[in-house]
């Protein structure tokens, strides 16, 4: 037996709701259009920039839009702070610069075997050359500094499962120090830069410049990752921050790909970073470090080494590109032909720096223009007296610019202030 209050239920909420008919041709939706036509192109960028921003949190990139400038300011004050020094590093007894690639050289090829993050290598640099800025290290621990330096900027770093053990490190180093060497230099590296590993690395600094304002070719930012890599083999580059290391990479990559540059964004410290790179390429590009080229000759990294290595070495150079000149108001000279006509009572003193006399009358006009010459003798209240105004020669205003000689409102302003060298003066004297 069925409910009656329930199919009346039923039935009024059916009258209520009614169900929508299905479309005769299949299940489909129709997408109205919008009686202002298609979207202004102001919207159109943002959805490619809202789209941008969801493909690079895919990847483990997250930009703020709300946060960046304070993100900025506070990278480059970090930057300042976590700064090296190389004429500290020129006090050093026992190491020299010559000895600096091979340690690099080495650094590279463990971070690239264990697949560490671009940002462990540049960290792992900062710390060593900070620690060799403030302490003395021999040639025996040299080597031992650059582990423990690798080992605290993976912790730091990388994942946990990435990180390699204090056997691994015992291990590549071929067992010339023990296992508690690298623990006991590890804290003692930490307390020398006193715990400071907040340091933005030219790595970071790419990556924010590569995101706005737009998002660069993968093929870009690889050969200027490449780039940033060279600079961290030779001492020119190391009093220069990684802000400006990061835009000057980027900038040379640009011009290697042959994509617009960022001219209003380039520093002069950002073009001698160029300069620096790109002549030390045109002339030793096959002296680069054989596991550098390696790495990124592979093809997840475009193969960045070889198209650089190919450039440089069919004679390609960097051209600065100069800023377009704006047109500028034509001045007129001092001494123009074309300038404006003068009177016929105009001497030589008006043209003078000092201020001009005052302009006499034509000499076709009546100095007094109610003189009895124009009035008739009924009109006595129109007739001249003998009353003169008293003027106070103190209070008198200058006179305006359009009451002045043309030459004077032009060019005489400026030898007002020089009134006691005129030449006048010294004529009179």
């Amino acid at each position: 037996m069925k409910d009656i209050s329930t199919t009346s239920y039923r039935s009024s909420r059916n009258a209520a709701y009614p169900k929508k008919r299905p479309s005769p041709s299949g299940i489909s939706k129709h997408h109205k259009t919008s009686p202002l036509g298609p979207p202004p192109a102001a919207l159109l960028q943002q959805r490619q920039r809202q789209a941008q921003i969801t493909a690079l949190r895919r990847q483990g990139i997250f930009l703020e839009e709300e946060y960046r400038e304070d993100i900025r300011f506070y990278m480059h004050e970090m930057e300042r702070y976590t700064m090296s020094s190389s004429q500290s590093m020129d006090q050093q007894p026992e190491i020299r610069w010559h000895m600096r690639p091979c340690l690099v050289d080495f650094l590279v090829e463990i971070h690239f075997t264990f697949r560490l993050r671009p940002e462990t290598l540049y960290l792992t640099l900062n710390i060593v050359d900070r620690y060799v800025s403030r302490r003395i290290v021999y040639i025996k621990h040299y080597q031992l500094v650059g582990c423990a330096a690798l080992w605290i900027a993976a912790k730091f770093e990388d994942a946990k499962e990435r990180v390699p053990t204090v056997q691994e490190l015992a291990q590549i180093c071929r067992d010339t120090y023990d296992e508690s060497a690298f623990i006991q230099m590890e804290g003692h590296v930490l307390q020398t830069i006193q715990w400071t590993l907040g340091h933005p690395t030219a790595e970071a600094w790419l990556r924010l410049m590569c995101c706005e304002p737009s998002v660069e070719e993968e093929r870009v930012q690889h050969v200027a990752r490449f780039l940033m890599e060279i600079t961290l083999f030779h001492r020119e580059f190391i009093k220069y921050p990684p802000s400006s290391i990061a835009l000057g990479a980027l900038t040379l990559a640009l011009f290697l790909c042959g994509k617009p540059r960022r001219i209003f964004e380039e520093t002069e410290e950002c073009l001698e970073i160029v300069d620096c790179l790109d002549n030390r390429l045109a002339k030793h590009v096959n002296d680069l470090s054989e596991t550098l080229v390696k790495k990124y000759s592979y093809a997840f990294y475009s193969k960045a080494a070889t198209f650089v290595v190919q450039y440089y070495l069919q004679g390609g150079r960097f051209v600065r590109q100069s800023f377009i000149s704006l047109p500028v108001t034509p001045t007129r000279p001092t001494t123009s032909g074309a300038s404006t006509p003068m009177s016929a009572t105009t001497s030589v003193s008006d043209l003078s720096d000092d201020f001009p006399l005052t302009p006499t009358s034509p000499s076709s006009f009546s100095p007094e223009p109610f003189s009895s010459s124009f009035l008739s003798e009924d009109d006595k209240e129109n007739l001249p007296t003998t009353f003169e105004p008293i003027i106070n020669k103190q209070r008198t205003e200058a006179p305006p610019d359009h009451f002045l000689p043309h030459d004077f409102v032009a060019f005489g302003r400026p030898a007002l202030h020089h009134l006691n060298g005129s030449p006048r003066m010294t004529a009179v004297s």
